[in-house]
């Protein structure tokens, strides 16, 4: 945090070494955000473009954040993609959320919570809405506050936590119903072992 104050106080001058600083800092985790919202490298590197060009020209015109860089990088990230939601959807929405895990050990994952994941993962994708998605992704997969997270979507805590309580409504859903599922395969499989 206080590497961010320093960072911004030298990149409000336009210092080149704190400006790439801050590039090196975020580019990645930005990227990575954008990629789960688009599912597609080349867009996910544009918003990722788009958001630094925004950054600086916010600077320049004598903006920008006091504190906080991380949240408000991500906020220009956000409002960048929903802006322009018709032409960054091309692809299903949220596909890329799997990228997040798959630099994880392999070996240290079991198969039935690889298929936790998968279930979760497919319904971040496809049954939350796009706040819940927005929520889930910005408060789970990247860490932030709900405080943070009102604030990169320009919602109340209030809403936050709203959104969130029933994005997690329908990942619980999603879960009991697979896990009723998966014990119904097993009941089926034992009778007819029995058979």
């Amino acid at each position: 945090m206080k590497s961010d104050i320093m960072l911004l106080a030298a990149a409000k001058k336009m210092n080149e070494e704190a400006l790439v600083a801050i590039f090196d800092l975020y580019n990645r985790a930005l990227y990575n955000y954008a990629f789960r919202l688009c599912n597609d490298a080349s867009l996910a590197d544009q918003i990722v473009g788009d958001v630094f060009a925004k950054f600086i020209d916010q600077l320049l015109a004598g903006h920008g954040p006091a504190i906080n860089l991380r949240s408000y990088l991500y906020e220009i990230a956000y409002h960048i993609f929903t802006e322009e939601k018709h032409f960054y959807r091309r692809s299903a929405p949220g596909d890329g959320i799997g990228s997040a895990y798959r630099d994880t050990d392999s070996n240290a994952i079991s198969m039935q919570d690889r298929r936790l994941i998968k279930i979760v993962l497919r319904a971040i994708a496809h049954d939350l809405s796009d706040d819940q998605r927005q929520v889930i992704i910005l408060r789970f997969l990247e860490g932030f506050s709900l405080k943070e997270t009102a604030a990169i979507i320009g919602k109340t805590v209030g809403n936050v936590k709203v959104i969130q309580t029933r994005g997690i409504a329908v990942l619980r859903k999603a879960l009991d119903y697979q896990v009723v599922e998966t014990r119904a395969i097993s009941v089926l499989l034992r009778s007819m072992a029995n058979v």
